[in-house]
């Protein structure tokens, strides 16, 4: 099993994201989360920081500037996902990802205070 470190510029990216309340509450993760053809499309956009910046932990070992490298994302390319944060937390704590669990349930317990969900 790969193992996986928090990711500081994405959480970074996503706090202020949610604090610019550029956030989507209700979405079908399944539906929206990007695949591979939004990842390549973004990329030829944006850097590999950029791209990176968008998931929440890094694969130990990988090779940078690869997507191998970047797991958990949270967001679109655009807004983060509510829906997305949980997927982050569910998967991380259901492969014992500690460090990318707790993250993640930070930027959705951030994303609920800023929506006010209570």
């Amino acid at each position: 099993m790969a193992s996986y470190t928090v990711n500081p510029a994405a959480v970074e990216r996503a706090r202020a994201l949610i604090d610019a309340r550029q956030y989507v509450l209700d979405s079908d993760w399944g539906a929206v989360q990007p695949h591979a053809d939004a990842g390549n499309t973004f990329l030829k956009r944006h850097s590999w920081a950029d791209y990176g910046a968008w998931h929440l932990g890094l694969t130990e070992g990988a090779s940078e500037e690869t997507k191998a490298r970047y797991a958990f994302v949270y967001g679109d390319f655009r807004r983060v996902h509510r829906t997305g944060l949980i997927a982050c937390v569910y998967r991380a704590s259901e492969w014992r990802h500690k460090d990318v669990e707790l993250a993640a349930h930070d930027l959705l317990q951030r994303l609920d205070a800023q929506a006010g969900i209570s």
